[in-house]
């Protein structure tokens, strides 16, 4: 356990969830800090002020940075690098770290590290209920649930971390037993210059591991890595020799590592060829880590894992109809991978809602899997338009307001066998708090129908 010097001059910047748990645990440490937000009274004020003297809190602007004379800012995930002031402190020389830099100064067991644009909080929970299930004293968390330094104990055997892009512009020395990068697909392009500097935030996830897992299917995803670093690859085709991938044989589909049959797709509870995916990826975790991929405790969670809430969650089948929300898919990448997962080949049966706030996104890649799976296309929401303009010739869609009026149109248009997604490829916060908020409206809706 390596601690950090007591010299510097910190500030937390940002009082997001983040923030608040890192001026906890500075506070915790006995260290000095200031806090700086750029808003007059954000969330976690009341909170930071029961242990961070008020003459240290300072906001209604991040200027004040420039007169309290800092050598390390803690910038939340919420604030971009680029913002003028910190790109001029860091000119200037200031160090800037985020949460998960500051957790690998304390982190006292190994560190098993998710970043991608799809899946990651599936396959964080997966592998920590696995971990869990192996009678690990596992606990996860990170862009998930806990914030990472409110994971930290003394008696952890390791720690399964959710790492979003933002949390490894920050990050300088994660050095991850395994770091996994599951996929990498448009996303916050309305922070990113292109889809290779968000490629890069993501590769950050690689830095110094001592293991590697990532996607065969995605290029963006390969590592460079020293020679003798151990990599596992996942693919949802047949897999080579140390892979993991999917055979198929005329007992089903099983995963697989390389020839090696491990279980068969009809004894888990996740369906769908990204779950499947996502399943394979976390046996790369355990295995790399020599863990027992085939005991009976990981056939035991693999049977009744059933995914996450918002996250290609069947909400009720209804005279022949499954309803599907699947909120949580916030870019063309997730709502590609559901279509993907959820279409029938030989026939068009989904019912596809889509629409919010794209986030700079191209939609472009949509089209294809459109013309492939979707029955019909309900659009709704900010930039509705945008999406209408890349709808393949030939696919039936319609325009909405918004979902109460999405609904009504989807009850006169399904029948028997129909699958209704809502995988809306865009984020919530044009008309809701978040995308659960969004997906429990969805599930209202539905039960009432």
């Amino acid at each position: 356990m390596s601690l950090i010097s007591s010299d510097r001059v910190r500030a937390v910047v940002g009082l997001g969830v983040s923030g608040v748990s890192t001026a906890k645990f500075l506070a915790k440490q006995g260290l000095d800090f200031y806090v700086v937000d750029s808003r007059e009274n954000p969330p976690g004020l009341d909170q930071v002020k029961q242990f961070c003297p008020a003459e240290r809190i300072f906001t209604g602007g991040l200027e004040h940075l420039k007169n309290l004379a800092v050598t390390e800012l803690f910038v939340s995930p919420g604030i971009a690098l680029a913002t003028p002031i910190l790109q001029e402190l860091a000119q200037a020389g200031v160090q800037m770290r985020g949460d998960i830099d500051l957790f690998c100064d304390y982190a006292n067991a190994p560190v098993i590290a998710i970043t991608g644009s799809n899946a990651k909080s599936t396959v964080t929970t997966l592998v920590n209920e696995l971990l869990l299930g192996l009678g690990k004293r596992s606990v996860a968390g990170g862009n998930l649930g806990l914030p990472a330094l409110d994971c930290i104990a003394d008696d952890i055997d390791f720690y399964v971390l959710e790492l979003s892009s933002f949390q490894l512009e920050t990050t300088h020395a994660l050095k991850a037993d395994v770091a996994c990068l599951l996929n990498v697909t448009e996303d916050h392009m309305d922070r990113y210059d292109d889809l290779y500097s968000y490629q890069r935030a993501k590769q950050r996830i690689y830095r110094g591991c001592k293991a590697a897992v990532c996607n065969k299917q995605d290029i963006l995803t390969a590592p460079l890595l020293a020679q003798n670093t151990p990599v596992r690859a996942f693919t949802k085709s047949s897999p080579d020799l140390k892979e993991f991938g999917l055979l198929k044989d005329p007992d089903g589909v099983w995963l697989s590592k390389g020839v090696k049959r491990l279980f068969n797709t009809e004894d888990i509870k996740l369906k769908g060829e990204h779950n499947y995916a996502n399943v394979l990826a976390c046996l790369a975790i355990l295995d790399v880590l020599e863990l027992p991929i085939e005991a009976p405790e990981v056939a035991q969670v693999l049977a009744t894992f059933a995914g996450l809430p918002h996250r290609c969650e069947t909400v009720r089948e209804l005279d022949g109809v499954a309803f599907i929300n699947d909120s949580k898919g916030t870019n063309v990448g997730a709502t590609l991978a559901a279509l993907e997962g959820l279409g029938n080949k030989h026939e068009k049966t989904i019912h596809l809602l889509v629409g919010g706030v794209g986030k700079g996104a191209d939609f472009s890649p949509l089209a294809p899997a459109l013309a492939k799976f979707v029955k019909h296309l309900y659009v709704f929401g900010k930039d509705a338009s945008k999406i209408v303009d890349i709808v393949p010739e030939g696919t039936s869609y319609s325009e909405h307001v918004e979902l109460a009026d999405v609904m009504g149109a989807v009850k006169t248009q399904v029948k028997q066998g129909d699958i209704v997604l809502f995988s809306p490829a865009c984020a919530s916060f044009d008309q809701y708090k978040n995308f659960e908020a969004r997906g429990d409206h969805f599930v209202e809706l539905v039960n009432k129908l």
